[in-house]
């Protein structure tokens, strides 16, 4: 069956470095005040594929705009700014042409892409027009309206070109979301189908074809996922998927267990909570996907204590640049809110009464360091100084020190009692005792245990609870909640079918949903001691948000079955001997880390890439410890194939800029290029080289790691060299271009044999429209 991983790849691309931050936030950009552009109303950007299809095209019009101002215009001035404008104008007709084959082929689209196409075409056009200035003497000459001479008919261009190009891709990224849809909706009407039968032969036949549909849909939503800029949005796709893969199994179970008992009310009641939690999961994909919701109300966010306490400090920390920003009662407000949330902690049975006292004197001390505050704010008002008075200052710090306590305090409390409880449910003697009591047909010990685990439940609820509120990040904050479901979901379903097995102790598919409720129980607390250690993390500042890669089997190469795989996990002597390697490849992630936080921009593509490098060696060292979403050997070699590819991607990165270094510093990053490229090379043949045995698995599993561990000491020394060789670069021509050179290719053909949505996609889709913009000649800005 498709396996829906929690994946978050690909980050954005660079921007331009000549005073253009664009398409962070499009809206306020420096590009829109530069060319008082923003994209039309109704089109806003929610994917990184289309932000960064437009950054070339954004460097490049920069460029032009950067000198149409300048005195000094050499021949070779002129000739790179013609050539500049031709660039433009044949990227522009090209990516017009993928632009009309999608809309002939989507009638929907049809009118409104048209339109984006002609003036695209012609913005492209008049830039050409103003930057041939080549041949002319003097450039200002009134015979010919130039760039020069037009100075606003530049301007006015770009802004037009820029907005339509938005637009159809914008329009483009519709296909995709569309496509998505299609496939949720076979889906249901597939499930429709499978709650209505009544014999196995016809069931078997549906889930086949399930299977195969929810793979496509796993794929579908795995690229969306990877490709959206909202971090919030990711982790939420990453939930529902999660959700759907879990439930595609316990789908399978509680369908045969029903159609085997068709009397059992137990078993009725287990299946339609199964159905109805994946239609549920399939509905948070698409509001995600549509960003919308069905009634069309606002989502009303959970609040956190976390989240309180950072927006009250910044409101507090506000006031040295303006005393008047805010009212004092709102600032009473904001803490009588997070002081009422504080109460989550103080009336949990789980919380310490040393906890308790600490937490109760905090927040009686946040209120008087208010007053404090208050009073100081109010005379420097009256004073009506500009500056902030000694007062002042001292009550901000010691507001804002009190708060980071209290957060402590809480966070604290919170890990402990989370820690304490994971650690007692590990030994899952309450799963055991209700299989065993199940199994036996025995109906009052299988109460009794029921009863049990519905308090176990209350118990991991709460601390999903109070770990939300300080878990640190949004998206933490969101796998807190899908945990808090998930336990509130699971407990009822392991009850009722342990009560199938019960009235039916000798029925083998019975045991069998049984053991596939509680294997999902079982998961999920053992994500939780995952996400304490990363709430802990992000407290103490270790790591940020660390995103785990999984790569997918492709569509078409598995297809899903009612037999499922039940790949090889390591023993405790395996995980013991992979322990020492783990180490090493956790240093050396950290070693990464650090090395990235020293590059000024974070979207730059090799940092992009080394970030995804280090987030999957991460995970490949939680394996080692038997902890993380990859749970068995071939888990691991599906993510040591990705890791090789994303090294093969950061050398061709790495390759595209040292193509723009002077000769002299280009050979020591092409011997580092010669290094990595091998190395991945090697490590693809490894996790694709097919082992049997568990002597072989081990071997393969200690190989995959090692030579993981070989690419990241590569990555090691190459960033701090890139780093460097990017910085003179930037002091010796004033301007680098983040993304990858533009090479002159003709329209590839795009393939008509494709009939449905999804060869159209394929032909058509944003990737298409990517090539169409960014394949042109760069012109070094050196030459300006």
């Amino acid at each position: 069956m498709a396996a829906f991983p929690g994946g978050s790849g690909g980050g954005g691309g660079g921007g331009s470095s000549s005073g253009v931050s664009w398409p962070r936030s499009p809206p306020g950009s420096a590009l829109g005040s530069a060319l008082g552009w923003e994209p039309l109303p109704g089109l806003q950007i929610r994917s990184r594929s289309v932000e960064q299809t437009l950054v070339p095209l954004v460097a490049q019009i920069t460029t032009l705009i950067n000198h149409k101002d300048k005195l000094r215009r050499s021949d070779k001035t002129l000739r790179t700014i013609q050539q500049v404008g031709q660039a433009v104008n044949l990227a522009v007709a090209r990516f017009v042409l993928v632009g009309e084959a999608i809309a002939n082929e989507n009638q929907e689209l049809k009118e409104e892409m048209k339109i984006a196409c002609i003036e695209a075409k012609q913005a492209g056009e008049t830039i050409a027009q103003l930057t041939d200035v080549a041949a002319l003497d003097p450039p200002e000459a009134d015979s010919q309206i130039t760039i020069f001479t037009d100075k606003t008919g530049v301007v006015k261009a770009a802004r037009l070109l820029l907005s339509s190009v938005t637009k159809v891709l914008v329009l483009a990224d519709r296909i995709v979301i569309k496509q998505i849809i299609t496939s949720r909706n076979k889906v249901l009407v597939t499930m429709e189908q499978l709650e209505k039968v009544s014999s196995f032969q016809e069931f078997v036949q549906i889930f086949s074809q399930f299977g195969n549909e929810m793979v496509e849909f796993a794929h579908l939503t795995g690229d969306r996922q990877n490709d959206l800029k909202d971090e919030k949005k990711k982790a939420k796709m990453a939930a529902a998927r999660a959700v759907l893969e879990k439930c595609t199994m316990m789908l399978l179970t509680a369908s045969k267990t029903c159609l085997r008992h068709p009397d059992c009310e137990s078993a009725r009641v287990n299946k339609a909570a199964v159905f109805h939690r994946m239609r549920l999961a399939l509905e948070q994909v698409i509001e995600i996907v549509t960003d919308c919701r069905p009634s069309g109300e606002n989502e009303p966010g959970p609040v956190s204590i976390y989240t309180g306490i950072k927006e009250f400090k910044n409101k507090v920390e506000g006031l040295r640049d303006n005393l008047f920003i805010l009212s004092k009662e709102n600032l009473r407000a904001m803490l009588r809110v997070i002081l009422e949330h504080t109460e989550d902690f103080t009336d949990s049975a789980y919380t310490s009464h040393e906890n308790r006292e600490h937490i109760l004197e905090l927040s009686k001390q946040a209120k008087m360091e208010l007053e404090q505050l208050v009073s100081a704010w109010m005379y420097a008002q009256n004073q009506k100084r500009k500056d902030v008075t000694d007062e002042l200052e001292v009550a901000i710090l010691k507001m804002c020190q009190c708060m980071n306590e209290l957060h402590r305090e809480l966070h604290s409390t919170a890990t402990s009692v989370a820690a304490d409880l994971i650690k007692y449910h590990s030994d899952h003697l309450i799963l055991k005792a209700l299989k065993i009591s199940g199994a036996e047909g025995n109906i009052e010990a299988v109460a009794e245990h029921s009863c049990k685990l519905s308090e176990q439940k209350e118990q991991l609820v709460e601390i999903c609870h109070l770990l939300r509120h300080v878990s640190g990040t949004e998206p933490l904050e969101i796998t807190c909640l899908h945990a808090e479901d998930t336990f509130l979901v699971t407990g009822p379903q392991i009850i009722s079918a342990a009560e199938t097995l019960t009235l039916h102790p000798s029925s083998k598919i019975a045991k069998e949903n049984l053991d596939v409720f509680c294997e999902a129980w079982e998961s999920q607390l053992s994500d939780m001691s995952l996400l304490l250690r990363e709430i802990s993390d992000v407290f103490e500042g270790r790591r940020g948000e660390k995103r785990v890669y999984l790569s997918l089997p492709r569509p078409g190469k598995h297809n899903a079955n009612l037999k499922t795989l039940k790949p090889a996990r390591l023993d405790n002597e395996e995980q013991t001997k992979l322990g020492i390697l783990g180490l090493e490849l956790h240093k050396l992630t950290t070693r990464v880390d650090s090395e990235m936080e020293k590059w000024e921009d974070p979207e730059n593509e090799i940092v992009r890439h080394g970030q995804s490098l280090s987030s999957m060696a991460y995970s490949m060292y939680l394996f080692t410890r038997g902890e993380g979403l990859l749970k068995t050997t071939q888990d691991l070699f599906q993510q040591a194939e990705a890791f090789a590819t994303e090294g093969l991607k950061l050398a061709s990165a790495l390759l595209s800029f040292s193509n723009q270094l002077e000769d002299d510093d280009k050979p020591l990053l092409l011997r580092e290029i010669d290094r990595m490229v091998p190395a991945c090379q090697q490590l693809q043949v490894t996790a694709r080289t097919l082992v049997q045995g568990k002597t072989a698995t081990f071997t393969k599993v200690d190989t995959c790691i090692h030579k993981g561990k070989n690419i990241l000491d590569i990555l090691v020394q190459v960033l701090p060299l890139s780093c460097k060789l990017l910085r003179k670069h930037k002091a010796g021509n004033g301007y680098f271009r983040a993304h990858p050179p533009w090479k002159e290719n003709g329209l590839h053909a795009a393939p008509r044999e494709s009939s449905g949505l999804a060869g159209i996609t394929d032909s058509f889709g944003i990737k298409s429209l990517e090539q169409h913009v960014a394949n042109l000649t760069v012109l070094e800005n050196k030459h300006f």
